[in-house]
């Protein structure tokens, strides 16, 4: 055993290692666990000598050899470091995966009872599977290895072996109505309907009892949580949003069974009829309101178009005489007891001359009256 250094050169060693002291007192103490054992002081030695393993623990093949040995560790100059044994990480290697003998003995007693009753038995042995599906095969219990089977034929021991098909087609299910409370504090009745399938068979039979089942629970309360989120508005206007979401959220949370989430479709919104009979009157009012902007658009269009005709028509006598004409083809073309003498345009110009003199009069008259009543009367200045 080697013994502590006298020399000064003890604090710039890089390593440190663990070894009994020469005392009479016990370098070993066994603890709960059995025969292992564990030191429990630190002696640094000198780490210019090659290292030797010095412990006189008995094996023990539950536990790894850096668990039964002291650990060396770096250490830096003038410092004292050993790692030394923690119970609380001490943990047993896990058993190999092997067949036990009862699982022995029950496969050759299935083989035999199989050779025995042949051919009947092989009717019994052969399975098929369809291209859509896959079989998941447990012996004794226990998944057997290799995956999922199919599709195709393949073999099962009987009284030992049993199966379970999974079918990989896409299946979609109804979400019944939800009634949610929207961000904006207003109840609606909201249906959708679901699409998935089966990815991984093995998971979806034995990470989850009823996958189906799991699926449509887990999508109804999704459902509720995410329209939770929005306003009454974004619920009417984004759908494809929200139904995106609701796929990403669903299909995470299915990944551990196995279950992959395609599509998610929002069917109807039902509103509340009260709700419905104020936002229809909200929308025929801004109907309404809308239809007056355009007759009054279009009554300015019109009166402006008008203007401009008539002002090409008095510029040219010529327009307006064909627009004469084509009134008197319009009036005698209808069945009516009207009689029309129609009149040259040269008669009826000077009437329409004598016409807009006296008009202009009449208003030239009207705005000098205007103006006399509006002045004040001397006497009233006087006074």
């Amino acid at each position: 055993m080697t013994e502590w250094p006298p020399s000064s050169s003890l604090f710039s060693a890089p390593l440190a290692r663990l070894s009994p002291p020469r005392s009479p007192s016990p370098w070993f103490a066994t603890n709960r666990l059995g025969d292992l054992r564990r030191p429990t002081e630190v002696t640094r030695v000198n780490t210019s000598e090659p290292v030797k393993q010095e412990n006189n623990c008995p094996p023990n093949n539950n536990y790894s050899w850096e668990e039964q040995h002291p650990v060396r560790a770096e250490a830096a100059p003038g410092a004292s470091i050993a790692k030394m044994y923690d119970p609380s990480k001490w943990k047993e290697k896990p058993e190999a995966d092997s067949i036990g003998c009862v699982e022995v003995l029950a496969t050759v007693c299935s083989t035999i009872l199989m050779v025995l009753t042949l051919p009947i038995s092989i009717f019994l042995c052969f399975k098929v599977v369809q291209e859509y599906e896959r079989a998941v095969i447990f012996r004794l219990g226990r998944l057997r290895s290799g995956g999922a089977r199919g599709p195709g034929v393949f073999f099962v021991l009987p009284c030992i072996d049993n199966y379970c098909k999974v079918d990989l087609r896409t299946v979609s299910f109804d979400v019944p109505p939800q009634e949610v409370l929207t961000r904006d504090s207003v109840t609606v009745s909201v249906d959708a309907v679901v699409y998935y399938r089966i990815r991984d068979p093995l998971n979806a039979v034995v990470q989850v009892a009823n996958y189906s089942h799991s699926t449509r629970l887990l999508a109804a309360t999704t459902l509720r949580n995410v329209l939770g989120t929005r306003n009454l508005s974004e619920l009417l206007t984004e759908r494809e949003a929200i139904s995106h979401s609701m796929q990403v959220t669903l299909d995470e949370a299915t990944d551990p069974w196995g279950v992959q989430v395609e599509r998610v479709e929002i069917k109807d919104v039902s509103l509340p009829d009260s709700l419905q009979r104020s936002m229809a009157a909200e929308a025929e009012a801004a109907r309404e309101a809308r239809a007056k902007v355009i007759a009054a658009e279009g009554e300015m269009k019109s009166s402006r178009a008008l203007k401009e005709a008539s002002d090409i028509m008095c510029e040219s006598p010529a327009a307006l005489q064909l627009r004469y004409l084509q009134t008197l083809s319009s009036i005698a073309g209808e069945k009516n007891s009207t009689i029309v003498f129609p009149l040259p345009i040269e008669l009826i110009g000077p009437l329409m001359n004598i016409t807009s003199s006296i008009t202009s009069k009449m208003a030239a008259n009207s705005a000098t009256s205007a103006t006399t009543v509006a002045e004040p009367r001397p006497s009233e200045v006087i006074d």
